[in-house]
């Protein structure tokens, strides 16, 4: 297994210490794998889309527009 190194604010860590009985490397590995397995999902449907690059950013501006 792959150790990884996280840089956090002090006051987040002072909370993540104030909660002892978590493991929070399991709390990360686990958010870890969904993020993983939601950007397959994104890659999936990617793989299925007649959308051009342009489409998607007049889309993109679009949204950003409301």
């Amino acid at each position: 297994m792959v150790n990884i190194t996280l840089a956090i604010p002090d006051s987040l860590h002072a909370k993540l210490k104030s909660r002892s009985e978590i493991r929070w490397s399991e709390v990360m590995r686990q958010m870890l794998q969904r993020k993983i397995e939601q950007l397959d999902e994104v890659d999936k449907i990617l793989e299925k889309s007649k959308f051009t690059q342009k489409d998607v950013e007049i889309i993109g501006r679009k949204v950003e527009e409301k």
